[in-house]
């Protein structure tokens, strides 16, 4: 069996695969990523074990896990599975790096567009010849919210809801339905960007707020919330192959 471990901005993510499959999942804050790691770890048995960490853990947090996993800390320099065309590699999220993996492992010889729709949006395009070629990152669909409490006086910090209709008749409903629409009509605009340059575009839809957003986009995509955990396991797959 093997670990996956997605640390984010304020939760961790931690997947047990066996023989390609996703086994159990668990999640919980990142302050106990150790202690909840060794319960885990102590439950399977663990042979391999990949870490993918959008907020940095502290150096006595990687010597802990090194302790009791065969780990491998994922960054630009990990071996993987597509050819990476980004301008600038070592600024490039580890989470995006998972998602590329994923997406040339699961559709090779295909165009993908992959979004995950977290605590930001971010778009990352593979081609037909497993080249990461880059993509976008605009806010998503919390940030969104919070700005607008933020950057105004009096504009109420509300959680995401479904709009009944585009046409706001109160502040509430005008503050759901600039969020929600304004993100869903972006994310169909980008998709039209690349379905018109590239053909036969597949299009993932991953990231905590999948679901929620699926039922607004017009575009038919692939939804699945736990891309980067996949992904990370092929990753790790790809680096035990070439040992």
């Amino acid at each position: 069996m093997d670990l996956i471990i997605d640390v984010g901005n304020t939760r961790a993510k931690v997947a047990v695969f066996e023989k390609d499959k996703l086994k159990e999942l668990f999640v919980f804050n990142k302050e106990g990523i150790i202690t909840e790691i060794k319960k885990i770890s102590k439950k399977y048995s663990i042979q391999g074990a990949i870490i993918s960490a959008v907020s940095k853990l502290t150096t006595q947090e990687f010597e802990k896990l090194h302790k009791f996993l065969n780990l491998i800390e994922l960054n630009s320099e990990t071996k993987v599975p597509f050819k990476n065309n980004y301008e600038t590699p070592k600024t490039l999220g580890v989470d995006r790096i998972a998602l590329a993996a994923y997406a040339v492992s699961n559709y090779p010889n295909k165009n993908v567009l992959v979004i995950d729709a977290g605590t930001c949006i971010t778009f990352d395009f593979v081609n037909e010849n497993a080249e990461y070629l880059g993509g976008a990152i605009s806010p998503g669909l919390k940030m969104r919210y919070q700005s607008l409490n933020n950057y105004t006086s009096k504009l109420p910090l509300l959680k995401s809801k479904e709009p009944n209709n585009f046409i706001g008749k109160n502040t509430q409903e005008s503050i759901h339905s600039g969020v929600v629409n304004g993100i869903s009509r972006e994310i169909d605009g980008v998709i039209t960007q690349y379905k018109n340059k590239f053909e036969d575009l597949t299009v993932l839809l991953t990231g905590g707020d999948t679901n929620f957003l699926a039922k607004q986009l017009k575009n038919y995509i692939f939804a699945n919330p736990n891309l980067v955990l996949e992904g990370l396991y092929q990753i790790l797959t790809y680096n035990r192959a070439d040992d």
